[in-house]
């Protein structure tokens, strides 16, 4: 390990009680997407104290934000946080963790920065991962204009390079009928909600038709008033997903189809909203995952087993679109631990998860480093990034 290697890991060294605590402070505030104020708020605060000019509000998005450390003219290395709460479960995925390893990954490189190659690296907070789009948002405002290459961590079961990550698209269906007292005139209502559960059962067909890696889910958010009136409304949300752009919006129409096929049969009619916040699939850097690769075994770090079947989405797969980036997982908890679950939400404050977190820290930071140290990197990365559109 270099000198300037070893600078970075020692100083996340000595960060450690200060990021665990930070961590920790953020797990017991979960805040929803574009309502984390306080998380911003101490994330700038503790990257201002280590030295980074901080900008806040950055794309017009409030509980964004972008730190910045310039040692002259060279690539520009982004580290990304993510610190959103899921409704009623908490940091259930873990964001505490992903928002400390990142902020430590730079307040690290800021600490030694006297030795730092010529470039600059941008800590960017990047909110509302948890289907509000953050990162769309900060992309449509320019925020990654200028950034050459981008990284960030995500907490798991187990320690994993690369995890596929799937486009997903999400939808809104209205179903308006006509109400009735559901005993006396039955016939006279036109049942909106018939229509969404029969949209549901076409749903659960579709799915026999569709291919494995892709996923359909959904729930009811109004299914009427009460049950001796023919429900003249009903609204379900459905969440589309699939590896391949074209294949998700394959898969969307055919789903607005059920709807629209559900719809007519009850004779209700219908509202499609398609929401903005499209999230695309995660395309990741062989050349930033092979310098990410050798920093982890530096550190103690070692890959678990792949699941390949354990697929989610993420708006780091809108980033990876633009620019080259990556997202490798980082065990915060113990083998078989779901995520979005109360008992990941529970592994994520402990000493497996500060362990997880100052590894994630310095293997990014030394992945930083490499980046800065060797541009002819970054052009690869950016070479392989555009031979792969």
């Amino acid at each position: 390990m270099s000198a300037a290697k070893q600078a970075v890991v020692a100083a996340v060294d000595r960060l450690g009680d200060e990021l665990e605590a930070l961590s920790h402070r953020i797990h017991a505030h979960p805040e929803l997407a574009y309502q984390e104020v306080h998380a911003c708020g101490w994330l700038a605060d503790f990257l201002s104290r280590k030295g980074f000019k901080v900008e806040t509000g950055i794309a017009g998005v409030e509980t964004a934000f972008r730190a910045t450390i310039d040692t002259g003219d060279g690539p520009t290395i982004a580290i990304l946080c993510e610190y959103d709460a899921l409704p009623g479960i908490g940091h259930a995925c873990g964001h505490n963790v992903i928002a400390t390893s990142g902020a430590g990954a730079g307040a690290a490189l800021a600490m030694v920065k006297a030795e730092l190659p010529r470039g600059r690296v941008q800590v960017i907070g990047t909110p509302a991962e948890e289907g509000g789009g953050g990162k769309v948002r900060l992309i449509k405002g320019g925020v990654f204009e200028h950034v050459d290459c981008a990284m960030m961590i995500h907490g798991f079961d187990r320690t994993l390079l690369h995890q596929d990550l799937l486009g997903i698209v999400r939808v809104t269906f209205e179903f308006r009928g006509q109400a009735a007292h559901a005993s006396v005139d039955p016939w006279v209502g036109v049942n909106a909600l018939d229509a969404c559960i029969q949209t549901f059962n076409a749903v659960a067909m579709l799915r026999q038709q569709m291919r494995p890696e892709c996923r359909i889910h959904g729930i009811i958010t109004n299914g009427g008033a009460a049950a001796n009136i023919i429900p003249e409304y009903a609204a379900a949300s459905f969440y589309v997903r699939a590896p391949a752009l074209d294949t998700m919006w394959d898969l969307y129409r055919r789903v607005v189809a059920c709807a629209e096929g559900a719809a007519r049969a009850a004779g209700a009619t219908l509202t499609v909203t398609q929401h903005d916040d499209v999230y695309e699939p995660l395309k990741s850097s062989r050349v930033l995952l092979d310098l990410f690769a050798a920093n982890m075994k530096t550190v103690g770090l070692s890959e678990g087993q792949a699941i390949p079947d354990r697929l989610g989405s993420s708006d780091i797969g809108n980033v990876s679109q633009v620019i080259p980036a990556i997202q490798p997982m980082v065990a915060i908890a113990p083998a078989g631990t779901a995520i979005h679950s109360r008992a990941f939400a529970e592994a994520a404050v402990t000493p497996m998860a500060r362990a997880g977190l100052l590894a994630a820290a310095k293997t990014m930071a030394m992945t930083t480093l490499d980046l800065l140290a060797d541009p002819g990197r970054v052009a690869q990365a950016k070479a392989e990034f555009r031979g792969s559109k």
